[in-house]
């Protein structure tokens, strides 16, 4: 099935970090390399999937930088403490905000009033 494709390939570049970055499962080495960009990665498959690979990124200790739509900050939410919300209210300029998770909960909250 599709969420079974999806797992094997976090399960897959999971695997692929930890031998690129000589890491290993649940140690913490201070010397290693632990920043990942994921562009768009979770867009499209599954709450599960995306909770699966996730949590495998969190077991190696990895730093991610996640670029996605808003459809799975739900999500993703549990798993960063900080948020770069891009928005571009007239159409004309994008700007960038740096929110904490708290800071996006209470911004997304103002909207919804």
């Amino acid at each position: 099935s599709g969420g079974q494709k999806e797992k094997l390939a976090y399960t897959v570049l999971a695997a692929s970090l930890a031998y690129q970055f000589g890491l290993e499962w649940g140690s913490v080495r201070s010397k290693s390399f632990r920043f990942v960009v994921i562009d768009e990665a979770f867009g499209r498959g599954s709450d599960e999937s995306t909770r699966y690979g996730l949590k495998l990124f969190s077991e190696l200790n990895l730093q991610l930088l996640i670029v996605t739509p808003l459809q799975k900050i739900h999500i993703i939410e549990p798993y960063v403490s900080m948020v770069g919300l891009v928005t571009n209210e007239e159409g004309n300029q994008s700007r960038v905000r740096n929110l904490t998770m708290n800071e996006y909960r209470e911004l997304k909250d103002k909207r919804k009033a």
